[in-house]
């Protein structure tokens, strides 16, 4: 735009024969050249970009006829026919813009001299230089950026991987600790129990099964439960509760065999299948408020309801018992209880939250929000 200016401007106070002309012809190519900005195709289709850049040269050819100082204009042509085209197409553009310039000023001037070579040349040269230099610094940013990227996702990866790996250890530390200690001693008690189990159906004063055998039974059925627990646990599969039926079947069960107060179930909302880390979460949080009914809140009755929404499912778990205060509620022996269920919840982006007091009975709520293949 300046060089324009420039060329309109001394045509007029020059009083050149043909500055109307050179006037017109310049705001031309002014109009040409923002035309060409202004068109999305000519960034997007290099045959645009060609035509456009043809229009521009014949104007400036043009120019370069009426007036001396068109020449200038070829510098910025270099740069534009660098940035739009090949850089095969844009050596050669160059090399025609460049030869018309020589043209242009040798017509005017009529006298052969160095410059009239040189200076076209030069700028010429200093264009592609400029061009071919900036064009390496992109590349060489682009693959900084795109190095800095992979290693980003690689440290994202083994971050991901070092977790795995300690998940892993951790699970093969607990599993072997439950098969040495747990898994024995439930089998231990399982024999010590056939072993009272034969010894009172032995005894002929005992006559019919007597409320001691009942119970021994009782005792074995659960002791069998829980080692197979133990044993699946070990082996990372799910609970049994959950591998012949659905979640609301198995909290069905966990109510009606549960010891102590009358435990309700309900489901609200549309059953909807569920990932099993959430069936397996809820029925453990479900058995764990369970247990702390049985075990501390001398409660009458409980109810635990399982409901689903369109984009989460809560489990409530309610007593009439005699409460306790959350903020100093004992997290329970080994370190479980609340604070187990609560790490349940919120390693699966859960909500979980107690309310209770003194008193009052206790209710449990925990909130999964259900993933989108859920």
């Amino acid at each position: 735009a300046g060089l324009l200016a420039l060329t309109a401007g001394r045509a007029v106070t020059d009083s050149a024969p043909r500055a109307g002309w050179v006037v017109a012809v310049c705001a031309l190519l002014a109009a040409v050249y923002a035309a060409g900005v202004r068109a999305p195709a000519v960034g997007q289709s290099a045959l645009a970009a060609g035509v456009w850049l043809a229009g521009t040269g014949a104007v400036w050819a043009a120019l370069l006829v009426l007036s001396p100082d068109g020449l200038w204009i070829a510098f910025p042509l270099y740069f534009l026919e660098l940035h739009l085209l090949r850089l095969r197409w844009g050596l050669a553009a160059v090399a025609v813009t460049a030869c018309a310039a020589i043209g242009g000023f040798l017509g005017h001037s009529g006298a052969v001299t160095p410059g009239a070579f040189l200076g076209p040349l030069l700028g010429g040269a200093v264009a592609v230089a400029t061009v071919l230099g900036y064009q390496a610094l992109y590349r060489e940013s682009e693959r900084r950026r795109e190095l800095i990227e992979e290693l980003i996702a690689t440290r994202a990866e083994l971050a991901a991987a070092e977790r795995g790996a300690g998940i892993l250890a951790e699970r093969e530390r607990l599993a072997r600790e439950i098969h040495d200690t747990l898994a024995q001693g439930l089998s231990s008690i399982q024999l010590l129990l056939r072993a009272a189990e034969r010894a009172l159906s032995e005894d002929p004063a005992a006559g019919s099964p007597t409320p001691a055998a009942a119970a021994l039974a009782h005792i074995g059925r659960a002791r069998e439960e829980n080692l197979a627990e133990a044993r699946r646990f070990v082996r990372a599969l799910t609970p049994p509760d959950l591998e012949h039926g659905s979640l609301a079947a198995a909290l069905e069960r966990l109510c009606s065999g549960a010891p102590g107060p009358r435990v309700r179930f309900s489901v609200s909302g549309t059953p909807r299948e569920l990932p099993t880390p959430y069936e397996v979460a809820l029925l453990r949080i479900a058995q764990s408020a369970l247990a702390n009914v049985v075990r501390h809140a001398r409660a009458d009755r409980a109810e635990i309801t399982l409901t689903f929404m369109d984009t989460s499912v809560t489990l409530d778990v309610v007593d009439d018992g005699r409460g306790f205060d959350p903020a100093s509620a004992p997290s329970g022996e080994g370190g479980f209880g609340l604070p187990a269920m609560r790490a349940r919840a919120e390693s699966l982006g859960g909500l979980f939250t107690v309310e209770s007091a003194p008193g009052q009975g206790s209710a449990v709520a925990v909130t999964l929000p259900l993933p989108l293949e859920a």
